[in-house]
Parts: C-alpha cells; structure tokens; sequence
C-alpha cells in the first residue's frame, strides 16, 4: 500500500513550507497578537501548528510593550527551515534572536531625520 502525493494530508504536510508570522487577536482598536508557526498558504484564522510567543504592541502603564518567547521552539522551527515574515523577523531581531532587519535600520533612519526636521523647524519659528 502506497501513500500518494494527493491523498489527504498525508506526506505533504511534513514538507509543506511553514512560516513564523504574528495572528492578530484582541479587539477593535486594541490589537494583540501571536507568534505562532503555521503552513506559509494558510491564512491568519486558520489552525496554527503551534504557538511560540506573543507580542503587546500598545505601550502600558510604564511605556513598555510587552513581548513573551518561547526562543528555543523558534530555534527549532527555524532549524527545520520554516521562514519568517518581515514583521517577525523584525521583532526577533529586536530582542537579539536573530540580526537585525534592515527595516529597523531605516525606520530608525526615518524617526531621526523627522525629529531634527522638528527641531530645526521649531529653532527657526521661534
């Protein structure tokens, strides 16, 4: 008895691509999300494999936006070759898992140069 390519789930889903990526939960005006890994064509509603973390991206009480990782799960995951979205991939390197996406480089870039735009504004009107 043979087990063919199209029969159910079967072999394909051992090597179906996987992806880490953020699955929006909370309310209206009030997003919080997981960091799950789940099969790259499914969408964000659909059952996810496992979850590895979540992530608060509103400040609380003390500025701080609340992140939580299961570092070792990702490690894992990573090692069987599933890939990272841009927006996982940025908040890992953030908290030092992986390098630092060229992203955060030029958002940072971007927030600079608006603030001294700001200040030179503010130096010349007043």
């Amino acid at each position: 008895m043979s087990l063919t390519p199209a029969s159910g789930i079967g072999r394909f889903y051992k090597q179906s691509a996987k992806i880490i990526r953020f699955v929006r939960q909370g309310c209206t005006n009030r997003p919080f999300y997981h960091i799950v890994v789940m099969e790259r064509r499914k969408n964000q509603h659909q059952p996810v494999i496992e979850q590895v973390g979540s992530y608060d991206p509103l400040p609380n009480d003390f500025n701080e936006r609340l992140v939580a990782l299961n570092t070792e799960r990702i490690r894992f995951w990573l090692g069987k070759g599933a890939h990272l979205s841009v927006p996982a991939a940025e908040l890992l390197g953030i908290a030092g898992l992986l390098p630092i996406h060229p992203r955060t480089y030029m958002t940072a870039w971007r927030n600079r140069r608006k603030a001294a735009d700001e200040a030179q504004a503010e130096a010349t009107s007043s």
